[in-house]
């Protein structure tokens, strides 16, 4: 089988063996693909592994040798479903690789807003605690999570496990889901949406992308919500209206936002986030641990490997 990876870099940007994908057939990979390249490089191909790679119609009708595409994440918007029908080409994706690294990170973005450890780290180093008068300083207000209240938006692998640390943290924790009957933890209070915006200190998205969540996060929604609230968004870009958000901030009317994730990535210089005042922006990394990633790529080989033996697993559809 013909095999080719057409955006492997940030999968394994060299740190990993692509050894469980080379057995399975003759392998090509290629770092990043522009759209223009597509057509050329899969020619041959009769499997494609993509992460962010965009096929649509009028490459995938150019590419008749093509029986499969491994999707190398969980989502797959960037697949048209409808073409791959079309053509009789299998889609698979992978779930739950990485839900505690996710669940991780969600948290690190937490306590980047409430305790500032780079911006009281950095003014050490610039001198401040040498020439300070008093054995202790803050530069922000430094805030305890014990008490407080998450508000989890969705509540599966990985809403579950940040569910988990914040109980660990002393927080109460309380959910929003589309099917909360499904919810079988105690400790997890479920409510309304507009409960959930009105009662927590912090609110952490890990919902899925679809026509109902676009821009759940919202100017009605925001001004729900305490105005010493957080904002966590793990998730997808385009579950916020970064608009909203950033005049959210300007005018205070929640306290801090932490965002791995952005509507256009890499996003424009322009997108109004990258100035507003008390977020925190990573560059969509909470998936990339190297645990994570190594059990991802043996995921992708796993789906390939059960298409090749007739008994595919994973599809979407």
């Amino acid at each position: 089988m013909n095999i080719v990876i057409l955006d492997g870099y940030t999968l394994n940007p060299g740190d990993l063996d692509w050894s469980p994908i080379e057995t399975l057939g003759n392998t090509t990979f290629y770092e990043r693909s522009s759209p223009g390249e597509i057509t050329e490089r899969a020619k041959d191909a009769e499997a494609l592994l993509v992460n962010k790679v965009i096929l649509n119609d009028a490459i995938l009708s150019h590419l008749p040798k093509l029986k499969y595409i491994g999707v190398c994440a969980t989502g797959y918007n960037n697949i048209d479903i409808a073409s791959t029908n079309k053509h009789g080409i299998t889609v698979t994706n992978v779930k739950a690789y990485g839900p505690a690294s996710v669940a991780q990170h969600t948290f690190a973005l937490l306590l980047a807003l409430v305790n500032r450890i780079e911006t009281h780290s950095q003014s050490v180093f610039n001198g401040e605690w040498s020439s300070s008068e008093d054995f202790a300083y803050w530069k922000t207000p430094l805030v305890e999570l014990a008490g407080k209240t998450m508000g989890l938006i969705g509540l599966g692998d990985i809403g579950s496990q940040v569910a988990q640390i914040a109980l660990a943290f002393g927080m109460k924790v309380i959910a929003y889901r589309k099917n909360p009957e499904n919810t079988n933890n105690p400790a997890i209070k479920m409510v309304s949406m507009d409960t959930l915006f009105k009662e927590s200190d912090v609110i952490s998205l890990h919902c899925p992308l679809t026509e109902e969540t676009k821009n759940i996060i919202r100017k009605e929604n925001l001004l729900l919500m305490k105005t010493s609230a957080y904002l966590l968004n793990t998730g997808r870009g385009p579950l916020i209206n970064e608009e909203d958000l950033a005049e959210a901030l300007e005018k205070k009317i929640i306290a801090g936002a932490g965002l791995d994730v952005l509507s256009s990535e890499p996003p424009e210089l322009t997108n109004p986030l990258l100035s507003a005042p008390n977020c925190v922006i990573t560059p969509h990394i909470a998936w990339a641990s190297f645990e994570a990633r190594k059990r991802l790529l043996q995921m992708v080989a796993d789906n390939l490997k059960a298409f090749i033996n007739g008994e595919p697993k994973n599809i979407v559809r």
